[in-house]
């Protein structure tokens, strides 16, 4: 199956995504600081990655998951969401999508055939270094409160 209609299929049903993930951090016991962001701004975040998933996979480079992830792992800081979950989230994000392109299969196409597509190593690669440059983020977010901190003490 060519990868621009699983690309498609995926941004299709960006909104259906994005709700069944919303749910999904809702009823997860390992991300109870995620009551922090509203659920308008984590909808939105997740709907934009799945409704472009395509540009993040085929033309985004390696800069621009650097500057969209950090500043999300900045703004989670801000928020009081704990690294951990932020990264969870993530990981959750990933699932959601598997989960779903495990329910749309069709005769001939299986999770396990996807697997062993390019398709997987792109979105594996993307939501690695999303994880990667989020908790970068975290952490410069977290380096500059402190040093703030220290100054004025």
């Amino acid at each position: 199956m060519p990868l621009h209609r699983l690309v498609h299929l995926i941004e299709s049903h960006s909104q259906e995504l994005a709700s069944e993930l919303l749910n999904r951090v809702h009823q997860s016991p390992h991300l109870t600081s995620f009551s922090k962001v509203p659920d308008h701004e984590l909808r939105q975040r997740v709907q934009e990655i799945y409704s472009h998933l395509g540009q993040w996979l085929m033309s985004r480079t390696e800069g621009d998951i650097a500057r969209q992830y950090a500043e999300i792992g900045a703004r989670r800081y801000r928020q009081g969401v704990l690294l951990s979950e932020l990264l969870w989230a993530i990981i959750l994000t990933k699932d959601n999508l598997w989960d779903f392109l495990g329910r749309e299969s069709w005769p001939g196409f299986e999770i396990e055939v996807l697997a062993e597509h390019d398709m997987f190593r792109r979105i594996d690669h993307f939501f690695n270094r999303a994880m990667y440059y989020a908790a970068r983020g975290f952490e410069q977010a977290e380096r500059a409160e402190e040093a703030l901190a220290a100054v004025a003490s």
